[in-house]
């Protein structure tokens, strides 16, 4: 199995951008991530740790110098994405991907636009929420394609950095799999409580990033 982390800004299991598949003489693939974004979503910081399978590859044991030059190749031939750590793990390496994914932390921060005008101090309450509670519904955005269900998750922590009058951007620590957008605007009060609940407006996200993926995996490479 082939491991590494990603910036990324297409879908990454398009073959075109991976030339390993032609050096390692394997026609199939799985692929899997610590978690999905929206389209719409930038991840930055170090990016987000994934794993591709290759099924039945006729080379294997690949050194890891080759690896870097590898490496080295997919990062020059496109400005879509960018690959580091590039390595090959073992099966119950990969495993670690998975394990605890309810219980791993996500760092984001999202651009906010306010309905009412504020000022910088009516944000600083923000900062005094910890380990808050939330109950989400299934957004009204994916109901088509998911199951109706309502999950608990947790925000650890928050902070609001002031832009204007009705603009702030919003710093977030939560458990994986929040509903970061829901969570800002309410979905309609399918999420309890929400950003628009607690500052008693409505509030809409304009913009969101992942700043990190706190996962401990795959083991750094030194250039």
């Amino acid at each position: 199995m082939i491991t590494f982390n990603v910036d990324f800004q297409v879908y990454l299991c398009d073959s075109d951008h991976f030339p390993f598949f032609s050096h390692l003489d394997s026609s199939e693939y799985r692929f899997s991530s610590a978690g999905r974004e929206d389209v719409d979503v930038r991840t930055l910081g170090r990016g987000r740790p994934f794993l591709v399978e290759l099924i039945q590859p006729h080379i294997s044991d690949v050194p890891l110098d080759k690896m870097k030059l590898l490496q080295q190749e997919i990062n020059s031939e496109t400005t879509d994405i960018a690959i580091r750590d590039l390595q090959i793990v073992s099966r119950e390496e990969s495993g670690k991907l998975k394990v605890g994914e309810t219980e791993k932390t996500k760092s984001y921060s999202a651009l906010v636009r306010v309905e009412k005008p504020i000022q910088p101090d009516d944000l600083k309450f923000l900062e005094e929420i910890k380990d808050l509670k939330l109950a989400q519904k299934t957004p009204i955005r994916v109901i088509h394609r998911r199951p109706l269900a309502s999950r608990d998750r947790v925000i650890h922590n928050m902070s609001g950095e002031y832009i204007d009058s009705q603009h702030f951007t919003l710093h977030l620590k939560t458990q994986a799999g929040t509903y970061i957008k829901e969570f800002v605007h309410g979905d309609f009060g399918r999420t309890q409580p929400s950003l628009s609940t607690l500052m008693h407006m409505d509030t809409d996200i304009l913009e969101l990033d992942v700043e990190s993926v706190d996962v401990d995996w795959p083991k750094t490479i030194d250039e």
